[in-house]
């Protein structure tokens, strides 16, 4: 899995590992509830999952809008409290997962709905457009291919800077996206890197359906939204100076 991370020893924050040692510390101490957290992500996804099924078979566009708008405010308090699990261990926070996952549902859940809402319904028409060119009958032209590759890319990136702020900071929806816009541009290709593996994990698991649907509740999103955050960390600590912040209004929390 050497693709997933890098190999440079970059120590960021006191004696803590860094590079593959730190990748693997925090997983291999963390694995458990990971997964646990996953699987109850998923099921935050279910009336997504759902409705999308049911719009891609009735070829409904106003049923793929409902499942985005609905799914998605029911799917982002879930996938908040993945965010806020996935970033504890990433900066050794110890506190007890379910105590965590409860505290992060009943701080995060209002904050999450926009983001969530945001996230499935480009979902939505992502999976019902590609639904409708592959059963069309025409092919899609490589133009509309690259359109909605560069399109997921680029929202791909922001979400990767919009759901940290969303666990860690009460913010309004605007300074967060624009904060997360100045992440990106900032750290283009280093943030661009993350969202192509996240894009590469889900085409592999979707395009090799149905011989990858074991791989979706063992691993499920939480797997790739690890590698994603354990690749952007350094510098989401560095810009919105996470453990700083945290430090200064819980002394002595953090552990180096």
């Amino acid at each position: 899995m050497g693709m997933f991370f890098p190999e440079e020893e970059e120590h960021f924050t006191g004696r803590r590992k860094a590079g593959f040692p730190r990748y693997k510390e925090v997983l291999e101490g963390s694995w458990k509830e990971f997964f646990l957290v996953g699987f109850m992500t998923l099921l935050f996804f279910l009336p997504f999952a759902g409705g999308m099924v049911y719009a891609v078979l009735t070829s409904s566009a106003l049923v793929a809008l409902l499942a985005g708008l609905l799914g998605g405010a029911i799917a982002g308090p879930g996938f908040a409290c993945l965010i806020d699990i996935l970033l504890r261990r990433l900066r050794s926070d110890k506190d007890d997962w379910w105590a965590s996952y409860k505290r992060a549902f009943r701080q995060n859940w209002r904050a999450a709905i926009l983001p969530g809402v945001v996230q499935c319904v480009f979902l939505g028409v992502i999976v019902y457009g590609g639904a409708l060119m592959y059963w069309g009958a025409g092919a899609a032209t490589p133009a509309t291919l690259l359109l909605l590759l560069f399109a997921s890319l680029l929202l791909t990136m922001l979400m990767s800077a919009w759901w940290p702020q969303v666990v860690l900071f009460e913010q309004k929806a605007l300074l967060q996206i624009k904060n997360a816009l100045l992440f990106c541009i900032f750290h283009f290709w280093k943030v661009a890197r993350s969202a192509i593996l996240e894009i590469l994990w889900w085409a592999i698991l979707i395009l090799f359906l149905p011989w990858t649907a074991f791989v979706v509740p063992i691993l499920g999103v939480w797997y790739i939204k690890y590698v994603a955050l354990f690749l952007l960390y350094p510098l989401l600590d560095e810009d919105f100076r996470i453990e700083e912040q945290i430090e200064e209004k819980f002394p002595g929390v953090m552990e180096e």
